[in-house]
């Protein structure tokens, strides 16, 4: 989850057909679910992932995911609700994640910038996450902000044999050590803003089966629409800007990050085509 800050600079997407937006909170967007994903399928986004950041979130997720073919979820409780999660919160998780259309756990991470939540909640939280995403064999989405440092040194720890999705990607320092590990890069609108030649130029030095497109919906819109709510449909606009920085065209870079997206998250192969 983001929160629409990042600085401005960007273009337009062309139609791109079998994107798969691989976080979004469709819990927070004005309209329904069924006008979201019609706008989407228009833009060529013909997968999504609802993602929770909370147990009640969650759940709804779940719920998103019953009614739409098209749509995965996520549970999991998002740093700034981490003075929240106890035992009752990992055990509805839990039960969450026993379900068919549940495909990770998350997001959940550090957030350093808000401390919406104690650090050492955060902390707890995080790690308890973790081992569950590895108790169940599920993936697990993370947040990170102003926290790199301490949130790879948690996952050096706590994620070996997990399958990692650093959502929102920002820690351009360490793009070797997500290669080297093999965690998912998930880029967001603020890629094609204006300040991010830094995400830019790391972006370039992402191995291609790691790359991962979403849109946080309803936050991180892309240039030119920021400053509004988020849609999934603009996934497209954020998939232009990655074919633009590899030198690919829009088809190529659908294939490659929905082909990342379903080995990440254990979708069908139908996924996003």
């Amino acid at each position: 989850m983001g929160d629409g800050s990042g600085c401005g600079g960007g273009r337009e997407g062309v139609q791109t057909v079998g994107l798969i937006d691989t976080h979004c909170h469709f819990g927070m967007l004005k309209e329904r679910a069924t006008e979201v994903l019609s706008e989407a399928r228009a833009a060529g986004v013909t997968a999504a992932i609802a993602v929770g950041i909370d147990l009640e979130s969650s759940r709804r997720a779940v719920g998103v995911a019953e009614r739409h073919d098209e749509v995965w979820a996520t549970a999991g409780v998002h740093p700034h609700e981490a003075m929240h999660f106890d035992a009752v919160a990992r055990t509805g998780l839990e039960r969450l994640l026993a379900h068919p259309r549940a495909v990770a756990v998350g997001e959940c991470g550090l957030d350093f910038y808000r401390d919406s939540s104690p650090r050492d909640a955060q902390r707890q939280a995080f790690v308890e996450q973790l081992e569950l995403a590895g108790a169940v064999g599920k993936p697990v989405v993370v947040h990170s902000r102003e926290a790199a440092g301490e949130m790879f040194a948690l996952l050096t720890e706590h994620a070996r044999g997990l399958t990692v999705v650093l959502h929102c990607f920002s820690a351009v320092d360490h793009v070797e050590l997500c290669n080297e590990r093999g965690y998912f890069v998930s880029l967001a609108g603020n890629l094609t803003y204006k300040r991010a030649d830094d995400l830019r130029s790391a972006v370039g030095r992402v191995r291609d089966d790691l790359l991962l497109v979403e849109s946080d919906a309803p936050y991180l819109s892309p240039e030119p629409h920021r400053g509004s709510e988020n849609r999934p449909a603009r996934v497209a606009v954020t998939a232009a800007a990655l074919a633009h920085l590899r030198g690919w065209d829009a088809a190529r870079v659908a294939e490659v990050t929905s082909a990342n997206a379903r080995r990440a998250f254990g979708l069908p192969a139908a996924a996003g085509v």
